[in-house]
């Protein structure tokens, strides 16, 4: 066949697939257009500031912490150099020679080796500084590959002698430095550690709070207990700051602003006696370590180990010393603070991390039957010269309700089973007779009608002198107490209040709970003519040039004499009428506590011969807690007991109150009242001294 008038096309693409060409290069077009778009103009302002941060580095320049005296200028807490020897990888010489040179000479006075360990992502990862068993090599192989502008410690706290001998060789070995670090020492140590508290890394969940501050995590310390805790914002100072331009490497090129120099904090001095608290710690510890021996040498047992000392200033309210044991060694924390150093101290059933002084809520026992006592007489319901009899154990019907009674019946027995017979004001204190403040706390009969005092207006009376409320001590953990009362009794127990129950409140027993400063809060209240004052820890704080920043001034909350705080109540019921506290009722209650001490008193044979006029009150408070549940101790009728004494002197002008609580210390007139003897004929004496020193010619 004949193909020569066959027609041949030539080939084309369909314009169709033409127009998906242009779309898909108008699409990635479009893509990159927007893209550019987004990332110049829309987030452009973010990344030049990504930029900018990688540019600027801001370096935190750390302060000097304040430091705490006592009142007399002894050094309670100061700041120490420590030496580290750091290496900058940067700043290394460029020979690999001359490097191993320098890391063998350092490895010698280290005594670190040169290389140890195998560096790995993995090893790399979990490297810290000064906390590693890597070698010289391997340290600043990790640093160089992370940090190489920037000092990396290769060996922490180096004595002095081999920081001098890094430093003489600046010349010799580029890149190798020592850097100085403040940290806390506390030269009264244990003496004064539930006082002072000590510092630690910043908590992970007060970051954020602390940066915000200046402060830099992982490297600034902060107060953890104490006063370094509740006058952190006093003792930390301000950091300062430097605002840098850096290179792609970390080099710090110049200074971008003027630096910022740190301010730093301001010393704190206490109102706190050292050679008191010295003298008060001893006390207490030497007191217990004789009832402890003669409790093993009878019974083959310890009597106990945990107790307080406080002293105070009556008429201004500073604290003069404040003693917890079982306490810690805060010096154990000031580089770190060692995990299972913090474990015991954790764990242990005495709690030595808790200043059982404003922590411990107790039973405060006879010390409470002050505000029993002042409260009755103001009432009326007893007069100074009436008498109720005491015949050692009375019976008592329970009242659940008010109109009603159930037909159940206790027994409420005095310290004294013999009974004191006919009792007044001034000998129920004196002999704290349980059973006269049992009838005039709750009524009996008709020897004191109408339910006596009754626990609404003794709660009133208790609350006045200072019981059921925080002091405002400058310390951390501060516990309140409880004042019970059938509202309380009803939301927390379940159950109705009964009469006994306000029986057992009458003479600091049953619900109520006390700390040991409240106890001595209160009775410097009476021996202080109803001026309640506030307490306190600190004297004055001042900076580092020494100039006062501010100054304690005593401060008087209130006058129970004066204002009208406490309320009056019909029955259950408030009037919305107040009162204040007749002079004469403190007179009454203060010739009470005199009378402890003298012949005849709960604590007369400890006071025989005493010169100081001291008055107090003794305590001994029955307790059933975890402890004495475990122990087997809570034997109905039998329980165990704490040991409270509190005291003033001289009576007729008070310049000092100490209170003393030994826990299971079972009598109060035999444990407690010698430790406070002992610190009060030590105040006296010291007195004595320092105004001898004072004038050494005497009076011409």
């Amino acid at each position: 066949m004949n193909n020569d008038n066959q027609q041949y096309e030539k080939p084309t693409i369909a314009l169709g697939r033409f127009r998906w060409i242009f779309l898909i290069i108008t699409l990635v077009f479009l893509f990159y257009t927007f893209t550019l778009f987004d990332l110049q103009i829309i987030q452009g302002a973010t990344f030049r500031a990504q930029a900018e941060e990688n540019r600027v580095r801001n370096i935190s320049i750390p302060t000097q912490r304040g430091m705490i005296y006592d009142r007399n200028g002894i050094l309670l807490a100061r700041n120490v150099p420590v030496f580290h020897v750091a290496i900058t990888p940067a700043e290394l010489p460029e020979s690999e020679g001359k490097t191993f040179e320098i890391f063998r000479e350092l490895s010698v006075i280290l005594d670190i080796p040169v290389s140890r360990g195998e560096v790995n992502e993995e090893t790399s990862a979990l490297f810290t500084p000064c906390r590693t068993d890597f070698g010289i090599e391997q340290i600043v192989q990790i640093a160089g590959s992370l940090w190489p502008y920037s000092p990396t410690r290769v060996k922490c706290n180096v004595s002095k002698e081999v920081a001098m001998q890094v430093t003489e060789k600046n010349n010799d070995w580029p890149g190798v430095s020592v850097e100085i670090e403040s940290v806390r020492e506390y030269p009264t140590g244990e003496t004064t550690a539930e006082l002072i508290g000590f510092l630690g890394p910043i908590p992970e969940i007060l970051v954020d709070y602390y940066t915000e501050k200046g402060f830099v995590s992982g490297r600034d310390k902060v107060g953890y207990m104490g006063l370094e805790n509740s006058m952190q914002d006093v003792l930390g100072g301000t950091n300062g700051k430097r605002v840098t331009e850096v290179n792609v490497g970390g080099e710090i090129i110049r200074d971008i602003e003027e630096p910022i120099e740190p301010v730093p904090g301001q010393n704190v001095h206490l109102t706190i006696d050292y050679r008191l608290q010295k003298a008060a710690r001893e006390a207490l510890i030497s007191e217990l370590d004789v009832w402890n021996q003669r409790y093993l040498d009878a019974r083959g047992e310890i009597l106990s180990t945990t107790g307080v000392v406080i002293a105070m200033n009556v008429k201004t309210g500073e604290i003069l010393a404040m003693v917890s044991i079982p306490s810690y060694e805060n010096n154990r924390m000031a580089q770190f603070i060692p995990g299972d150093y913090y474990e015991q101290l954790s764990v242990d059933e005495a709690k030595p991390l808790l200043n059982k002084a404003i922590s411990s809520e107790l039973p405060p026992g006879s010390v409470y039957k002050m505000a029993t006592a002042i409260g009755a007489l103001n009432e009326g319901v007893i007069g100074p010269w009436d008498t109720v009899d005491d015949p050692g154990r009375i019976t008592l019907e329970q009242k659940f309700i008010e109109g009603e009674r159930i037909k159940m019946t206790q027994d409420y027995v005095c310290w004294d089973e013999n009974g004191h017979g006919p009792v007044d004001f001034i000998h129920g204190v004196a002999w704290s007779c349980n059973v006269y403040f049992y009838k005039i706390g709750g009524g009996y009969g008709d020897e004191v009608a109408e339910n006596g005092l009754g626990i609404w207006r003794m709660n009133e009376y208790a609350r006045a002198i200072g019981y059921g409320q925080l002091t405002g001590i400058e310390l951390p953990g501060e516990a309140d107490g409880l004042l019970p009362n059938p509202t309380w009794k009803r939301l927390n127990q379940g159950e109705n209040w009964a009469t006994g129950d306000t029986y057992l409140a009458a003479v600091g027993q049953g619900y109520v709970l006390a700390t040991p400063l409240q106890v001595l809060h209160s009775i410097s209240t009476l021996a202080n003519n109803g001026q309640h004052m506030q307490i306190s820890l600190i004297s004055k704080t001042t900076d580092a040039e020494g100039n006062i920043i501010s100054r304690f001034e005593p401060k008087m909350l209130w006058d129970i004499t004066k204002d009208e705080l406490i309320e009056s109540y019909n029955g259950n019921n408030k009037t919305g009428e107040f009162k204040s506290v007749e002079p004469w009722v403190l007179e009454f209650a203060k010739r009470g506590m005199e009378a402890v001490t003298y012949p005849g008193g709960t604590a007369s044979d400890l006071f025989e011969g005493d010169d100081k006029k001291i008055a107090g009150k003794t305590g001994t408070a029955e307790y059933c807690d975890d402890w004495a549940n475990r122990e087997n101790l809570c034997v109905p009728g039998n329980w165990p007991a704490h040991a409270w004494f509190v005291g003033y002197a001289p009576y007729d002008d008070p310049e000092i109150a100490v209170v003393s609580f030994v826990y299971n210390g079972s009598e109060g007139s035999a444990v407690s009242a010698p430790i406070v003897r002992r610190v009060i004929d030590f105040y006296f004496e010291q007195k004595a001294i320092d105004e001898a020193l004072s004038n050494p010619g005497g009076d011409q």
